[in-house]
């Protein structure tokens, strides 16, 4: 998931199919750290690329936690007063003209070089130069001999010891790692370089070269026939130059602007991205791109999607979660004094035994040895000296009648008890599968109608907009997810008719999946697609496998008073399958 310098030289062969000879429009500064630049395109380029109103945007972003660059047609609200770093910009580069966009090598730098008119009417040219390195990004602001005239972000000698940022100091790039420019590097340094590293191959090939992912590293290693786990000092000859040929090849691609942007996909969410084909992933699982840019709005829009539901989550997690230890808790105690209860039924023995036998028992004895005539064997009954016989049956017979009391008790409580463990469980699974910001308001009237959550005065009840995932098989039969307890009542028994089936995770809180099987009989691959839908919406979705209950809907039934979604069935069948639901095709609601 890197944002490479193999990505970076992508994202600017792209740039160079637009923005030479285009003029800065506008500049804007929309987020501290942060530029978007409207560039009007020239005439010849607007024709070539067939791009509406002659304009596009350049976002750039030097986020220390996301610093991204990308091509879009969308654009942003911006402060009303502009930033100082974007009034600079203003002043010198308005309306300039872009010569180049270059990167250093496979360095993680894009340098866009603008020429402009200054105050006395003399052509200048300027920088304006992307670092794009994690958390060191940067966006500065250049002139021609790279002396640094502001940066959106300074870096003064007191938080770096490589390299000041600051108006007046000259920008270069800091060489803090020794790192060869795979662009430059043959055989024979790159076998040296390489396979004398006391590390993984993959690991060794990223950390000798500038500008490599882990991922692009292991598609070398995949390329190669060879195991990327293995160690680098361990491949053999034949090895070793497989390895070199993959990575030639790769190199080969970059120098020639020969890239095909993709994203691999695990379980229906982004896994990693690249600007080579990443075969070591299966092929369904791949998702192929035109340009760069659609592919870095695509796949960050998912990851903030994933970060904003869970941050938007948090609250729901941590009332669910201290309602489900404060449960815990009680039902483990609940079950340790039942287990106290287990010997109540020696008690009334020894109570009864005492009331036929007693009469044997000396004054003040300690104890009285007797036969259990329910089993025929000898027992030797505890007394206490200061009693009398019968008086010691008392205390058993009290004894007995007290833990038979607990256990009656218990028994019902227990239950109580474990049911609202099961729906807490259940909750946090759905909180795990929520998509977006409606289903966590469903979740939250769900929360809100147990008891969990109290309605706000005034406030009426959330209007549900959420609604179930829906899948449609490789043989076209319609499959339906329920995303949380809610939707699961309402798919099973309000939805789905008799004939369809139904699916669920075995023993574990998880999604109703329902199959609407309009009459007709469900092939064998359509049971095990729905099957690990379900097995990947449940409690084990992490697991490899997970055991998935089946029936036709006419089969399940609901208990009364039990909580929504929860069911019985009792003919059934079951198959284990695996959680991957990659290449089962989603259909928007």
């Amino acid at each position: 998931m890197a944002f490479d310098g193999i990505t970076i030289a992508n994202l600017v062969h792209d740039l160079n199919q637009f923005l030479p000879d285009g003029r800065l429009a506008r500049i804007a500064q929309p987020e501290p750290d942060e530029l978007l630049l409207t560039v009007k395109m020239s005439q010849e380029r607007q024709q070539r690329m067939g791009i509406k109103g002659g304009q596009i945007r350049l976002c750039i972003s030097a986020s220390a936690s996301l610093p991204l660059m990308y091509l879009t047609q969308e654009n942003k609200p911006s402060p009303l007063t502009a930033p100082n770093f974007c009034m600079l910009l203003r002043k010198h580069l308005q309306n300039g003209r872009i010569v180049s966009v270059t990167q250093p090598g496979l360095e993680r730098v894009v340098i866009l070089e603008i020429e402009h008119l200054d105050e006395m009417g003399d052509l200048r040219r300027k920088k304006l130069i992307a670092e794009l390195m994690g958390k060191h990004s940067n966006l500065i602001f250049c002139d021609e001999t790279d002396t640094i005239l502001d940066s959106i972000k300074h870096v003064s000698a007191m938080m770096s010891s490589v390299r000041e940022v600051l108006p007046g100091k000259r920008w270069f790039i800091p060489q803090t790692q020794e790192k060869a420019d795979p662009l430059t590097l043959d055989r024979s340094a790159f076998l040296e370089l390489v396979f004398s590293r006391p590390a993984d191959c993959y690991k060794a090939i990223y950390t000798a070269c500038t500008g490599l992912s882990p991922a692009v590293a292991h598609e070398i290693c995949y390329r190669a026939g060879g195991s990327a786990d293995l160690s680098a000092a361990a491949c053999d000859a034949s090895t070793r130059e497989a390895v070199w040929q993959a990575f030639s090849g790769i190199m080969d691609a970059v120098r020639e602007g020969n890239f095909s942007p993709c994203i691999v996909y695990e379980n229906n969410s982004p896994a990693e991205y690249a600007s080579i084909p990443l075969t070591s992933w299966p092929a369904d699982s791949r998702r192929d791109y035109a340009d760069i840019s659609s592919l870095l709005v695509d796949y960050y829009a998912e990851k903030n999607r994933i970060t904003r539901i869970r941050q938007r989550s948090a609250d729901l997690r941590r009332i669910v979660s201290n309602a489900l230890e404060r449960c815990v808790k009680k039902y483990d105690l609940q079950q340790k004094q039942m287990r106290d209860t287990l010997k109540r039924d020696k008690y009334r023995i020894y109570g009864e035994l005492l009331n036929t036998y007693g009469y044997s028992a000396a004054p003040g004895a300690k104890s009285l040895e007797a036969v259990n005539y329910y089993t025929g064997e000898p027992v030797t009954i505890p007394l206490d000296p200061r009693l009398s016989a019968g008086e010691n049956a008392k205390r058993y017979f009290e004894k007995y009648n007290k833990q038979k009391r607990t256990w009656e008790a218990l028994s019902a409580l227990t239950l109580e008890v474990k049911a609202q463990i099961d729906h807490l469980e259940s909750i946090s699974t759905a909180l795990d599968i929520a998509w977006k910001e409606e289903d966590l308001a469903q979740i939250r009237e769900e929360l809100i109608e147990s008891g969990y959550i109290r309605r706000r005065a005034g406030t009426k009840k959330a209007k549900i907009t959420s609604r179930p995932f829906h899948y449609i098989s490789s043989d076209g039969f319609h499959m339906y997810v329920g995303k949380n307890n809610l939707q699961n009542e309402e798919l099973t028994f309000k939805f789905a008719v008799g004939s369809d089936w139904w699916f669920h995770a075995k023993d574990m809180p998880g999604s109703h999946v329902i199959v609407k099987a309009e009459g007709k009989p469900l092939p064998d691959s359509t049971f095990e697609e729905a099957a690990r839908l379900a097995a990947h919406y449940s409690k084990g979705r992490e697991q490899d496998r997970v055991e998935v209950d089946y029936v036709e809907k006419k089969q399940v039934k609901k208990v009364a008073g039990a909580k929504p979604g929860f069911v019985i069935y009792h003919t059934n069948y079951s198959m284990l399958i695996s959680t991957d639901i990659s290449g089962i095709e989603r259909l928007e609601a």
